[in-house]
Parts: C-alpha cells; sequence; structure tokens
C-alpha cells in the first residue's frame, strides 16, 4: 500500500507539473496582450475596490512570478510587479481576483472566514504531518500499533480539510473579478474570454491539489483500517 501511495503521489506530482506549466504558458502568453483601456494591474485593483466600498486594503508590489495574494490580516493586496506595473489582459486578471478577496472580506464571506480561522492550525499541521504518518507507518509495520498513524491521519485531515475550503473560495474570488471586469468593461469583448480563460487555469492548480490531498488521505485511511483485519 505504501508503494501504491508514492505511485499516486508521483501521478499528481506530473498533473500538477502540467497545469502549472499550461498556467504559466498563459499568463506568460495574455501577459503580451495590452489591454484596449490601458490600465495597469495597480490602477485596476484600486478602482475595483473603491467602486465595491473597500478604503481600508492597500495595493502594494512584491517580489516574484505569481506572487500575487491578499493578506486579510494586513488588509493588503499584494501583486507581482508584472501585475502591478503591467497594462495586460493577464495583468487585470490577476488584480481583479486578488481584489475578489478583499470584497469578500469585506462581506463577511463564509469559505474565506472559515478558511482563515483555519491557517493557525494548518501551519502547525503542515509542519508535523508528514513525520506523523512516516513514524506511524514505521511503527505499523515493526509493532503493529496503528495509533500514531491513526494521529497522524487526523492531522493531514486538517491540511485536506484545507485544500478543499480553499476551492471555493478561489472560485467565488474569479466569479467576482470576472463579473466586474465584464460590467465595467476593463476588458473589452476579445479580453474578456482571455482573461478568464486565465483564471480557469489558476483555478485548476486548485482543484489538482485538493484532489491528490483527498485520495492520499483515503489511502491512508486504506492502510488503517486494513491493519485492524490483522
Amino acid at each position: 500500500m505504501t508503494s501504491e501511495i508514492m505511485i499516486v503521489s508521483l501521478i499528481f506530482l506530473g498533473i500538477s507539473f502540467l497545469v502549472s506549466s499550461i498556467l504559466k504558458s498563459k499568463f506568460t502568453k495574455y501577459s503580451k496582450i495590452g489591454l484596449q483601456s490601458g490600465l495597469t494591474g495597480r490602477e485596476i485593483a484600486e478602482k475595483m475596490l473603491r467602486e465595491n466600498g473597500i478604503y481600508d486594503v492597500t495595493v502594494t508590489s512584491v517580489q516574484g512570478f505569481l506572487s500575487d495574494h491578499y493578506n486579510p490580516v494586513k488588509k493588503t493586496v499584494n501583486l507581482s510587479p508584472e501585475v502591478y506595473n503591467g497594462t495586460s489582459v493577464s495583468a487585470a486578471a490577476v488584480a481583479a481576483h486578488e481584489c475578489g478577496h478583499a470584497v469578500q472580506h469585506a462581506t463577511q464571506y463564509g469559505p474565506l472566514m472559515f478558511r482563515s480561522k483555519m491557517v493557525p492550525a494548518v501551519q502547525w499541521s503542515s509542519m508535523l504531518v508528514n513525520w506523523i504518518l512516516l513514524a506511524g507507518i514505521i511503527l505499523l509495520y515493526s509493532t503493529n500499533n496503528p495509533t500514531v498513524l491513526l494521529v497522524g491521519i487526523i492531522i493531514m485531515s486538517v491540511t485536506v480539510l484545507f485544500t478543499i475550503i480553499t476551492l471555493p473560495v478561489e472560485f467565488d474570488a474569479s466569479k467576482r473579478a470576472l463579473a466586474w471586469l465584464e460590467r465595467t468593461n476593463i476588458t473589452n469583448a476579445s479580453e474578456y474570454p482571455k482573461a478568464k480563460d486565465a483564471l480557469k487555469w489558476a483555478a485548476t492548480t486548485y482543484v489538482v491539489a485538493a484532489l491528490a490531498a483527498v485520495v492520499t488521505l483515503i489511502q491512508y485511511i486504506m492502510i488503517f483500517l486494513g491493519s485492524r483485519d490483522r
């Protein structure tokens, strides 16, 4: 069974690499297509925040490719240099998506608030889970004691739940972003489908991560249940 976990992990690693490669190629492609409006990512983000009645969130620039994110604690929309200064379809899509998270925060969107509360537990569990699962497998096969493995499964369930909750958060942020881009004509009729395509592939990375996490958790549960039948 442990070899099966490794095989499945490698399969999902390959799928994740493929999806990430497609995502990067999409964003690179659309970053070369300038917006007719000529607005930068920063200007788009600030405009979307204002039009949603949000005045306590700051738009900043951070280093790194596709490092864009919203920080609910500091209330900052953090955009990579390519997005912050960019005037492309990619820049518009990413800037609006991250502002979608700010809108979620301002409107107390349930899944986002729940995910935010989970962050401390996830940070703690992510540091320990792999070591505990490894120790659990070793103890299971050396002493036939599944207790540590069960503890690892419980801890892993926290991180898996986090990846699942992330899906509606990301999909909803993109939905809000695309609706606003279309309604305000920030992207015209030819630019909008490209922005939608870029965000679709960004969301796909989260879907793959969630599926991989769920499948891996199920495999560990099967190992635990199998040990009880010995």
